[in-house]
């Protein structure tokens, strides 16, 4: 896991077409500044993990600084959970442990996924994660504009986060440029706000111009976006995601070995499976129609378009743009061109709200990260971690299934209601 780190590091000190390590930067611009802090930091720690030629460099000094890196950032995560749990309603005296934003605050807190892939895996999802919560929290706040410009951050931080954007792009031209409703909740086209929609584009334009600006200035932008998207890099990760597409490899195999067995089909002529390989690569497959990342960009739009076209008629405020932004992030992994297994706590983490408001959403968060959870398990896969993530897993849902049957006992549906209702 120290490879990830130092490569990046390296990757900041050298030429764009720089090729000597593996490990290159293909994260935003604006993240590259965030390791570049850390670069400064991590001198005081080990000076070789900085060196662009000292590849396969381990040291326990580069262990330290990495954890200590991570726990530090993780202040925003929790910042971001205190300001989203102050967006809940709730009955004074009720006992504190059985209040839902303290099961909300264990539920961020303490998610599983999370925790083995920053603190045991290693990355920084914790710091984006809060991020996007507080920009969440600013939307139910009425913050809108600060809302904006964190999630524009955001994007420029790790662009993973375009599944959502659709999201955000919709709620915020409904909800803020336009600034009334009819009676019925429809819309009122003639309360659309020019001066909103500028001032919502200067944020957001702004922040682009600052993050890609010097690379357009100096004529490195091509460089920039081929590492952003890497679509050579294959439909699926190497650790597939339980998606359409995992589903549709497992198809295109097992009608590959069907044809060759029923001697329909000639396995000397069949391309290689290589998607079965653990590589991350472009592959055909053998029987079935190859995916383009065009295909998969179509059926993800298609997958959300009626979340959002129901977002445009009936936004149901600040809750119906969570509600939505966790549909997109849901059809983005089961569609998307090469989406990480860790992807999908884009979707358990904001659905942690909707879980501690209705019983329903309940139900859905406990499917749901109970085996969004289970499939981060690849990641970690030494014999010494399993025990540990078992255990860990084991632990966290238990605490769902007990604090969200807990706070429905009562009740078909709890009554709590956001601020902003």
């Amino acid at each position: 896991m120290w490879k990830n780190l130092t490569g990046q590091l390296r990757a900041l000190t050298s030429n764009p077409s720089h090729a000597t390590s593996e490990w290159t930067l293909d994260y935003p611009p604006l993240f590259a500044w965030f390791e570049y802090g850390l670069s400064h930091v991590a001198r005081y720690f080990d000076k070789e993990m900085l060196v662009v030629q000292n590849l396969n460099y381990a040291s326990s000094a580069t262990v330290l600084f990495q954890r200590l890196s991570v726990i530090v950032t993780d202040v925003v995560f929790i910042y971001a959970v205190k300001e989203c749990c102050k967006c809940l309603r709730e009955e004074k005296g009720k006992d504190q442990l059985g209040k839902p934003s303290f099961i909300l605050a264990a539920l961020l807190l303490w998610n599983f996924g999370l925790l083995i892939i920053d603190h045991i895996h290693f990355q920084y999802n914790g710091f984006l994660f809060g991020v996007l919560l507080l920009s969440v929290a600013r939307h139910f706040q009425g913050r809108h504009l600060e809302g904006a410009l964190l999630f524009s951050i955001l994007l420029n931080l790790k662009h993973i986060y375009l599944y959502i954007a659709p999201a955000y792009g919709i709620f915020l031209l409904r909800c803020f440029c336009f600034t009334q409703n009819n009676a019925d909740g429809s819309l009122q086209w003639k309360s659309f706000s020019l001066f909103r929609l500028v001032a919502l584009g200067s944020i957001v334009l702004s922040t682009f111009a600052a993050s890609f600006g010097p690379f357009i200035i100096m004529g490195q932008l091509s460089q920039v976006v081929s590492r952003l998207f890497p679509f050579k890099r294959g439909l699926c990760h190497a650790y597939w995601a339980p998606n359409i597409w995992a589903l549709y490899n497992i198809a295109d195999k097992a009608l590959s070995i069907l044809g060759i067995k029923l001697k329909l089909l000639d396995i000397n002529k069949l391309p290689k499976a290589s998607m079965t390989g653990g590589l991350v690569q472009e592959f055909q497959h053998s029987v079935l129609p190859s995916v383009s990342p065009l295909m998969t960009l179509i059926f993800t739009l298609l997958s959300i378009l009626p979340v959002l076209l129901s977002m445009w008629r009936r936004p149901n405020g600040a809750r119906g743009f969570l509600r939505s932004m966790v549909i997109c992030a849901l059809g983005s992994f089961m569609f998307g061109w090469h989406v990480h297994e860790k992807a999908i706590l884009m979707a358990i983490l904001p659905l942690s709200f909707l879980a501690v408001e209705s019983k329903e959403d309940a139900r859905t968060f406990l499917i749901l990260s109970t085996t969004g959870h289970f499939s981060l398990f690849p990641l970690l896969f030494t014999a010494q971690e399993l025990p540990i993530k078992i255990l860990l897993m084991l632990l966290f849902t238990i605490f769902s299934f007990v604090s969200l049957k807990k706070l429905f006992r009562s009740s078909w549906r709890l009554e709590v209601m956001w601020k902003d209702d």
